[in-house]
């Protein structure tokens, strides 16, 4: 089961999956709204956060998720304040009753990450990659867009082209074609 419990806040944040099952994760912290009231009100506890990049919108509610659910928090960048555990290119991590590979795809944030599951055809995409080839900002500090450009082709290398849901760092999920939606990213991206 997947839940955004950022969906509907009016304030700047991104999105924040709730993945329940063997281990409840958040995928991403968003910013600016009660997190921890949400987890709770859909009866979760969590067992991490895990985060995609660390630019402030993703993070802002991980300190007060980790001292509420007594969670630690894991990330590429084991070096960030927020960061407990680090999460590897190509390491597997458990979000719900999945095996995830984890997938260094820099470009947005030296420390992006995105999450794949082969089975269930599923992708935690981070700000990589939106809804109808939309692609991350690459104007901020550590952006790049060659590096961007490389990491969606890892992507498109690594997920099968049945993958059935995309879960963005912003904006909605893609459960219609979203490998199309990736493809359309890179094309747009290139341009």
């Amino acid at each position: 089961m997947i839940a955004n419990v950022a969906e509907g806040q009016r304030v700047f944040t991104s999105n924040a999956f709730l993945v329940t099952g063997d281990r409840t994760v958040l995928v991403d912290a968003g910013s600016e709204f009660d997190a921890v009231a949400e987890v709770r009100e859909r009866d979760a506890a969590l067992d991490a956060v895990v985060l995609t990049h660390t630019h402030p919108d993703h993070v802002g509610n991980t300190a007060a998720l980790a001292d509420a659910f007594d969670c630690d928090v894991w990330g590429f960048d084991p070096d960030h304040e927020l960061v407990d555990h680090a999460i590897g290119d190509g390491e597997e991590v458990r979000l719900g009753d999945h095996s995830y590979e984890a997938l260094h795809t820099p470009g947005h944030k030296d420390d992006h990450l995105c999450f794949y599951a082969a089975d269930p055809e599923v992708l935690f995409a981070g700000d990589l990659v939106f809804a109808n080839g939309s692609f991350g900002r690459t104007d901020l500090a550590e952006g790049d867009r060659g590096v961007l450009i490389d990491s969606i082709e890892y992507v498109l290398d690594t997920v099968s082209p049945s993958l059935a849901e995309m879960h963005t760092g912003h904006g909605q999920s893609v459960t219609g074609n979203p490998y199309e939606h990736v493809e359309t990213a890179l094309r747009a991206a290139q341009f």
